[in-house]
């Protein structure tokens, strides 16, 4: 890797307030944070609640179609209740293979370059990169409409390469409505990672940036537009997409694929830690990791989506159980302890870090870092970013 450079000073500049790694108790109690600490959690919690609310009000917004035509027909909050109940049934069975079947088809790749701009931020090669999803919905009922949703199944990624590769690649997943390649560029320092010697996958989920269904009022409207078995099979894409992205990386010669993702990206990487046995190393970043917990305090969308049960006579555990469907606690991870890094903002109220301790416990204890930030404000993140660094070398170079 090249010496001649730092993360200690990001693109976007943020507070280097250090973090640090968890005891073997887990992340520390309030009365264990110095006073400095104490004043930047509570700072940031009370911004995130602002943030929450706002980011969960959009959620709302997306959830209310789904929700009025299940509760005022009849057939339809049947035929919902029937899906919830496949997709609890899965996950009853804790079988990845079977719950997220692998692509059977190297994907057919069409790219261009990318802007001038992207370029010259990343300083080197980027390219757009398209193809169409191979993709089946998980549950029969759910086929004939997810495979008119023209848009959604073309999946894309940009990607950042070296001309004298193949390079060892980092891929990142945004989270919620953030699938702009530039703002994750800079969020996560990959100018940084680039010239360090690494390639770069920024992979971009269903329903976001140009996946976005036409009339969708934002990126990622469709995520929960279609109703929870939506859900459900929007992170069945997700999975079986980005694995079609690792069969052509492999096809191009990479033999080293390390993943990160933010928030839903976060949720998104960590369940692919227990799906997708060729990466070397995953580092979810202010991950949810349980949708039923999470969802419990994100008003208003947790009014809507009770109204939504109560309406449409789905009880809440059938729930709970159709969520673990896509859950990565639902199913042991196939990367080692030892290449699993977890970072958590002590500060987060979208994504808490009770969550992160849920994935901590789940994954056997690993190594798991905590800041004093929020979801947004990486309070610290310069030393987070040393703390990937170093963690990856070992693995990717």
């Amino acid at each position: 890797m090249s010496s001649d450079v730092t993360p200690l000073t990001p693109p976007i500049p943020v507070p280097d307030v250090p973090g640090e790694d968890a005891g073997a108790h887990g992340l520390p109690d309030r009365s264990e944070l110095s006073l400095r600490d104490k004043l930047i959690v509570d700072a940031s919690a009370w911004a995130d609640i602002g943030l929450r609310t706002a980011v969960a009000s959009m959620v709302a917004a997306a959830m209310v179609p789904s929700v009025l035509t299940t509760a005022v027909g009849r057939d339809q909050s049947r035929r919902e209740r029937e899906r919830l109940a496949f997709y609890a049934e899965l996950a009853a069975e804790r079988d990845p293979a079977r719950s997220f079947p692998a692509p059977t088809a190297l994907p057919r790749i069409s790219s261009r370059r990318a802007n001038p701009l992207a370029e010259r931020v990343a300083r080197g090669v980027v390219e757009n990169v398209a193809f169409h999803s191979s993709f089946e919905a998980v549950n029969p009922a759910m086929r004939d409409s997810w495979n008119g949703l023209a848009l959604n199944n073309t999946a894309r990624f940009q990607h950042w390469r070296h001309e004298d590769g193949p390079r060892p690649t980092l891929c990142v997943i945004h989270g919620f409505m953030g699938s702009a390649y530039l703002f994750n560029g800079l969020f996560f320092a990959l100018p940084w990672f680039y010239r360090s010697g690494y390639d770069v996958v920024l992979y971009t989920l269903p329903f976001h940036g140009r996946r976005a269904e036409k009339y969708s009022p934002f990126s990622g409207y469709g995520i929960f537009s279609h109703g929870m078995s939506g859900f459900a099979e929007a992170m069945a894409q997700a999975v079986h997409d980005f694995r079609s992205v690792v069969d052509y990386l492999e096809f191009t010669g990479v033999d080293r694929i390390a993943l990160t993702g933010l928030s839903l990206g976060g949720y998104t990487s960590a369940l692919l830690a227990a799906v997708e046995p060729r990466l070397q190393a995953v580092i979810p970043n202010v991950p949810v990791v349980s949708v039923d917990a999470e969802i419990r305090d994100w008003f208003p969308a947790n009014m809507v989506l009770q109204a939504g049960q109560l309406l449409g006579r789905v009880d809440h555990g059938d729930f709970t159980s159709a969520t673990a469907y896509h859950s990565p606690l639902n199913y042991p991870p196939l990367v080692a302890k030892d290449r699993r890094l977890i970072i958590t903002g002590l500060g987060d109220r979208l994504a808490p870090p009770e969550q992160s301790e849920m994935l901590w416990h789940h994954w056997d204890r690993c190594a798991l870092h905590w800041f004093p930030g929020n979801h947004i404000l990486h309070v610290s993140q310069p030393t987070y970013l040393r703390r990937m660094t170093a963690f990856l070398r070992g693995y990717m170079f």
